[in-house]
């Protein structure tokens, strides 16, 4: 990538307002269409969205997606569509067992609501915000349920794909649990036993650390610093790490951009979150006093590798050891071309990242440390919300274009006459599009709070 250095949130201002001015009649749009029975709204083809059955991760981003349009824009219309349909579709996901995804569906559209109230931007304190967060405390207790114990005592958050597996995704999830925490709440057990979802969520956290992220120090013969494996196998009879794998990528050891992007964006938002809190709050789970170190190595080790593995333009492909990419070989030094004949890029994978580095820039200071990070994600986002990566086409359900979903099963939308995925949407990509634009249109507003997903605690 080639960090513009001179670039401000201020001057990406007209293109988010005209982000979301589209966004608000294909958000409508895609409400009138869409008919819950189908299932959840995934990815588009020819401009449509469609469901994929695997798992149902992407509803809370759908009406996430609203409650965000009216954090944006104050339209009441989109605040009374978030909430109904929250209210109305939600509640099976607080109490799925059978998913890693309790981060993505019930933090984006309870977590979004109860933010919005305590921020004095919804009525109904009392009863509504302690009904959102009853919600968020069993959520939390339910995903922190789906456990795997290690040989050393501490476990991690399976993936959909059984107890064996460590998904970098989760840790996103994580958010969960800390803000189940923050509430006050517990995952019980059997005889009554206690367990701390924060103890849970830092022991997740260090697992997907240790054994997902590389660090450069010659783990293997593939060991380059930031990069980041889909997910860690273990062997569930005696808790020992077994090897890398990936589901979404194209190889153990190579990079899938988008569990990079879920890394750095984890890592970045659990900074904010340790940050708030009393050390003495966490001190007990945290027996080597490593942890934030952890998760600052683990940030700026990913956010470096985003940096040096996107095209000039801050947009990555799908995949870092993607085969197509040979005929590519100056692809770092260019800006992005979603219509090639080699391989996709994932704007999602952007959209995602660029929100974990204006995040790690905010948290090492955006003058100081964290400049060329929070100058990276801005200009990630200049790309994002510039014209090759957005649909103006009103009858286009999605928000931001060129998204990938998974590459090695063939999901995805190949146009005729082309040879790879490009110009659809995903819903997990426009809803990390429309959390991008609202946090940088509170930083160029300044008269709002801070943008993080545990809100005010109180």
């Amino acid at each position: 990538m080639k960090i513009d250095h001179n670039l401000h949130a201020a001057s990406l201002r007209p293109a988010i307002e005209r982000f979301f001015d589209r966004a608000a009649e294909k958000i409508l749009r895609l409400a009138r269409d869409w008919k819950a029975d189908q299932g959840s709204p995934v990815f588009t083809v020819h401009g449509r969205y469609t469901t994929r059955g695997w798992t149902e991760w992407t509803q809370g981003f759908q009406f996430g997606c609203q409650l965000l349009q009216f954090d944006a824009t104050g339209d009441l219309r989109f605040l009374e569509l978030g909430r109904d349909n929250t209210l109305r579709h939600m509640a099976p996901h607080l109490s799925h067992i059978g998913v890693h995804d309790h981060g993505f569906n019930n933090v984006s559209t309870y977590g979004n609501l109860r933010r919005l109230i305590l921020e004095g931007r919804v009525e109904g304190g009392g009863e509504a915000l302690a009904l959102h967060e009853l919600a968020l405390k069993v959520s939390g207790a339910v995903q922190a349920a789906r456990w795997t114990p290690l040989s050393d005592d501490t476990g991690f958050i399976h993936s959909f794909n059984g107890p064996h597996s460590l998904f970098s995704d989760t840790i996103r999830s994580c958010r969960s649990l800390v803000l189940a925490d923050a509430l006050g709440h517990a995952l019980m057990g059997e005889n009554d036993r206690k367990f701390s979802l924060l103890a849970r969520a830092m022991q997740h956290i260090r697992a997907t650390l240790v054994y997902n992220v590389y660090y450069g120090k010659g783990r293997d013969a593939y060991d380059v610093r930031g990069r980041v494996a889909h997910e860690g196998i273990f062997n569930t009879k005696d808790g020992n790490y077994r090897c890398p794998s990936t589901q979404q990528g194209y190889s153990p050891f190579s990079t899938w951009t988008r569990g990079l992007a879920w890394v750095l964006l984890g890592c970045a938002e659990q900074l904010e979150f340790f940050s708030s809190l009393p050390e003495e709050h966490y001190r007990p789970y945290d027996p080597e006093g490593d942890f934030l170190k952890r998760l600052q190595d683990a940030a700026l080790a990913t956010a470096d590798f985003f940096i040096e593995n996107s095209a000039a333009d801050g947009i990555p492909f799908w995949d870092t050891g993607a085969p197509g990419l040979l005929e590519l070989a100056n692809y770092r030094e260019e800006a992005s071309t979603p219509d090639n004949p080699h391989e996709p890029v994932d704007s999602s994978a952007a959209a995602i990242a660029a929100q974990g580095l204006l995040r790690l820039g905010q948290h090492l200071g955006p003058k100081r440390r964290g400049k060329p990070y929070h100058e990276a994600g801005l200009t990630v986002a200049r790309t994002l919300f510039g014209p090759q990566y957005q649909s103006p086409d009103p009858k286009h359900h999605g928000l931001l274009l060129h998204s990938v979903y998974h590459r090695p099963n063939g999901w995805d939308y190949i146009p005729k006459g082309k040879q790879v995925p490009h110009g659809e949407s995903s819903m997990w990509g426009d809803y990390h599009a429309m959390e991008l634009a609202v946090y940088l249109l509170r930083a160029i507003e300044g008269n709002r709070p801070y943008l993080t997903f545990f809100g005010p605690l109180h």
